[in-house]
C-alpha cells in the first residue's frame, strides 16, 4: 500500500512556534537554557561578548527547529506483507519503501512503523540522506503464537537537524493488516466417507460447475463426438444437437465448529477451544484439497460461505477464495453465548450434507442427544469430543473426578457416529487414522492403517 505525507500541514501550522519548540532534543533544549542563563549574566555583569554567545546558543536551536519545522519535504511510504495471510507461528515479512519525491534532498530520517505487542517489538530504522527522487527499502519480520487480525501501521518519520537540535514526527494515515490464521496439519488422505476423492456416484452429492455450453443441449460443432449427438432433438430441431457430457460429482463435507463458551475451559494457544479451531482449519484444507465442496457450520447455525448452492463452496475455481474465507473467519473466531446446538441442528436437518466432521466441547446429556439426531442427515459423521475440564486438569496436573466423556462417546456412537475421545496435546492426523480404524470396524489398538 502506498502513501504519501509532507514535510508538515495545515493543522499542524495552527500550532506554530509551539509545536517547533516541542520538536526539541535533549541537546536543543541545553542550548537554550544555556544561552538564556548566558544572555542573563552578560546583562547583570555587563558583558557584551557573554551577550553575544548567550544569544548564539539560544538563537541556534530555535533556528534549526524553524527551518527543519519549515522544510517541505514530500515522502512517500509503501508497506507490503509477504505473505499477507500467515498460519499461527510461523513468520510474515513486511517490506517498507521511501521514496523521495520532492526536488530538495532530506536530513537524517527515523522510519518507525506501529506493530501490535502480539507481533514483537515495534521495528526502527534510520535512514541516511536520501537524495531527491531516491528511494530506501527495509523489511523486518513478525511473528504470532496467536491467531487473530492485526494492524499494521501508521507508518511514522522522524525529522531531524544535522546539529540534532530538533525532531519533529510525521505519520502517515493508512495501515495493512496482517491475517494470523489456525496452525494447519496435514492429515493423511484416509476414506471417512467411503470415498478417496471428492467425486464419485455417492447419493449424498452436489453437480460440480460445468461450463455453460453443456448445461443444456447444444447445436453440434465442429470437432464434437458423434456418440454425443441428441437424435431426437435432432430430429425436432432439424439440426444436429449435442448432449452434454456426463459431469462428475462432488461429495459435500460440512465441518461442524462448537464455539458455545461454556463448553470450553481455559485459554490460549494449548487450550482445548485453540485445538479445536486448529483441527476444523485443517479438516476444511484438506477436504478441499480432496475435491470435496466444503463449508463451516458453527452452533450459532451461521455457515461459512453462505453463498453458492446450500452454502458450499462450489466450482473448483472458486475454492481458493472459499478457503481463504473460511480461514479468514476461524482467524477471529470466538466463544459464542450460545448454550445449545439446536440452532446447528435446524440447518443440517435441511437437507443432505454428506459427511459431517465435528469439533465439540463439553457435552450434557441434552446436546448428546441433539448430536446424535444431526448424524440421521449425513452420509458419514465423524465427532472429535474435547473435555477440556480433563485439559485442564492435566495442565495443572491436578486429579479431579471421572468425567463424563465416555458416556457420551457411547451415545454417539450409537446414533452412529465415528466418534472419539481428544487427550490433551493429542494430533489430529493420529485421530484421523483412527477414525478411520473405527468406521472399518477395527480395533483403535489396532496397528492397521488407514486406506489412501
Amino acid at each position: 500500500m502506498t502513501q504519501g505525507v509532507p514535510a508538515h500541514t495545515p493543522e499542524e501550522d495552527k500550532g506554530g512556534l509551539r509545536t517547533a519548540l516541542a520538536g526539541l532534543t535533549t541537546r536543543g533544549r541545553s542550548f537554550l537554557a544555556a544561552g538564556i542563563a548566558a544572555a542573563i549574566c552578560a546583562y547583570v555583569l555587563g558583558q557584551s561578548d557573554l551577550l553575544r554567545v548567550g544569544l548564539l546558543l539560544a538563537v541556534l536551536p530555535l533556528v534549526c527547529a524553524t527551518v527543519l519545522y519549515r522544510t517541505r519535504y514530500r515522502v512517500a511510504g509503501s508497506r507490503r506483507l509477504s505473505p499477507g495471510r500467515v498460519p499461527a507461528g510461523s513468520e510474515a515479512r513486511v517490506h517498507l519503501r521511501m521514496d523521495n519525491v520532492s526536488r530538495l534532498p532530506t536530513g537524517l530520517l527515523m522510519l518507525q512503523d506501529r506493530v501490535p505487542y502480539v507481533l514483537g517489538p515495534r521495528p526502527r530504522f534510520v535512514l541516511d540522506r536520501v537524495e531527491a527522487g531516491g528511494r530506501r527499502e527495509v523489511s523486518y519480520r513478525v511473528r504470532s503464537d496467536l491467531r487473530g487480525r492485526y494492524p499494521l501501521g501508521p507508518l511514522q518519520l522522524r525529522l531531524t537537524d544535522p546539529f540534532g537540535m530538533c525532531e519533529l514526527t510525521r505519520s502517515f494515515s493508512t495501515y495493512d493488516t496482517l491475517t494470523v490464521i489456525p496452525h494447519v496439519e496435514p492429515l493423511p488422505p484416509v476414506r471417512l466417507s467411503g470415498e478417496a476423492k471428492g467425486y464419485g456416484d455417492g447419493r449424498q452429492r452436489a453437480l460440480a460447475l460445468a461450463g455453460e455450453d453443456d448445461v443444456i443441449p447444444r447445436g453440434y460443432r465442429h470437432g464434437d463426438d458423434l456418440r454425443r449427438v441428441h437424435w431426437r432433438l435432432t430430429a425436432r430441431y432439424g439440426e444436429l444437437m449435442v448432449r452434454r457430457e456426463e459431469q462428475p460429482q462432488r461429495s459435500r463435507c460440512t465441518v461442524f465448529l462448537d464455539t458455545r463458551g461454556l463448553a470450553f475451559q481455559g485459554a490460549g494457544p494449548d487450550s482445548a477451544f485453540e485445538w479445536a479451531v486448529s483441527g476444523a482449519a485443517s479438516t476444511l484444507v484438506h477436504m478441499l484439497e480432496r475435491g470435496f465442496s466444503v463449508r463451516l457450520l458453527t452452533d450459532t447455525g451461521s455457515s461459512v460461505p453462505a453463498e453458492g448452492a446450500d452454502g458450499f463452496a462450489g466450482a473448483s475455481q472458486e475454492s481458493a477464495d472459499a478457503a481463504g474465507l473460511m480461514m479468514d473467519t476461524l482467524a477471529v473466531i470466538d466463544h459464542s453465548d450460545g448454550e445449545g446446538l439446536s440452532r446447528a441442528y435446524d440447518v443440517l436437518r435441511g437437507g443432505n450434507e454428506g459427511l459431517l466432521v465435528a469439533f465439540f466441547g463439553d457435552l450434557d446429556e441434552e446436546q448428546a442427544t441433539v448430536v446424535a439426531k444431526m448424524r440421521q442427515r449425513s452420509g458419514g459423521a465423524v465427532a472429535f469430543l474435547l473435555d477440556s475440564e480433563s485439559w485442564v486438569r492435566e495442565a495443572a496436573d491436578v486429579p479431579g473426578p471421572l468425567d463424563k466423556s465416555e458416556e457420551r462417546l457411547r451415545m454417539l456412537r450409537e446414533a452412529g457416529w465415528t466418534a472419539l475421545k481428544v487427550p490433551r496435546g493429542a494430533g489430529l492426523a493420529d485421530l484421523w487414522r483412527q477414525a478411520d480404524r473405527q468406521r472399518m470396524g477395527i480395533g483403535a489398538g489396532s496397528g492397521t492403517e488407514g486406506r489412501s
